[in-house]
């Protein structure tokens, strides 16, 4: 389903590691993509609010809250995803594995795919380990077959049920106009846009059954500015920021939120090679007011919360992270 060149990010990549020699790391954050890295944050996080187990169980026996599983620590119903199912497209690399990561320690059930069978079953291997409630499948969701066959996969795997869907797959051609061919056209298309419309209507009936639904797009900045040799993608993204908007206007009726995230440059293997001529970079940062890279880390906390009960009156937004770059305008460093 997606290959490694394939995910959420500005340039499509879903590198799981990636090297981090070209900038350093955020200053305030100490992100890893590994699930192990994942966890000791969460859990570190949540054994500051650690209860006695007699107050633990008080307070589960009163339905204030949810016992995590992995902490034995008291979290309550709006910040927990337990109980929920959800499918996220590309889970195995970059954005989309870091999404699947926050979830599963948020306590969802997630399915996720890939064209890649070894590095699907090498993820799901170090998941299911730790005791996480995953299953994926091998898809190419640019292929309308194989969307069908995906979603009569999860339909299956949650007995008809779907809360949560991450559309997270993309790619990116970057040409000029006049260079782009019918082919590199179609591709874009077909991949950015109509791969996540049509998954969006095949998981509609899922999601209503749930009685509570979240969609979440993986946009990109480029459906809002003016990149180089990125028109066609631009125009897929912006697409799915309308699309977005209507699905949230339109799907309202059945307690369905859509909504969208729209990353600037993320560490994915995809930007390396683009980000390693130092002059390029020093570009990027110019324009980008916390001058420096996201992790995909950050892009996936913000698509975890957009999933929360908490969010429940968030919907048809298209939120940006991407370091201030698309509301930056002329901002001189000299006065």
């Amino acid at each position: 389903m997606v290959q490694s060149t394939r995910s959420g990010s500005l340039f499509g990549s879903q590198s799981k590691h990636m090297s981090h020699t070209l900038l350093p790391s955020p200053p305030q954050y100490s992100y890893s993509s590994t699930a192990t890295k994942t966890l000791r944050i969460h859990t570190t996080a949540l054994n500051r609010t650690n209860l006695t187990n007699s107050t633990l169980q008080t307070t589960r026996a009163m339905g204030e809250g949810t016992l995590n599983p992995i902490t034995s620590t008291l979290v309550h119903p709006r910040w927990s995803l337990r109980g929920m199912t959800a499918l996220v497209t590309g889970g195995t690399r970059g954005i989309g594995h870091a999404i699947v990561e926050e979830l599963l320690v948020l306590g969802a059930t997630v399915h996720t795919c890939s064209r890649n069978e070894a590095e699907l079953d090498g993820c799901l291997k170090d998941w299911s380990g730790m005791g996480f409630r995953v299953t994926g499948c091998v898809c190419d969701v640019s292929s309308r077959a194989e969307r069908e066959r995906l979603m009569d996969n999860v339909c299956d795997v949650f007995d008809g049920k779907l809360n949560i869907l991450i559309n997270n797959v993309g790619t990116n051609i970057r040409k000029p106009v006049v260079d782009f061919t019918e082919e590199d056209f179609s591709t874009l298309m077909a991949t950015n846009f109509e791969s996540v419309f049509h998954t969006s209507q095949l998981a509609y009936p899922l999601l209503k059954t749930s009685g509570s639904g979240s969609i979440v797009f993986v946009s990109s900045v480029s459906g809002f500015v003016s990149l180089k040799s990125m028109s066609v993608q631009g125009a897929t993204k912006g697409a799915i920021n309308q699309l977005t908007k209507n699905l949230a206007c339109e799907w309202a009726k059945d307690n369905i939120r859509s909504n969208a995230v729209a990353p600037w440059y993320i560490r994915t293997s995809m930007v390396e090679k683009v980000l390693g001529n130092k002059e390029y970079l020093e570009e990027v940062f110019a324009i980008t007011p916390l001058r420096r890279l996201g992790d995909p880390e950050e892009v996936s906390a913000l698509v975890a919360f957009l999933c929360l009960p908490a969010s429940s009156y968030i919907t048809g937004q298209i939120i940006c992270v991407d370091g201030g770059m698309s509301v930056y305008g002329f901002y001189p460093r000299h006065d």
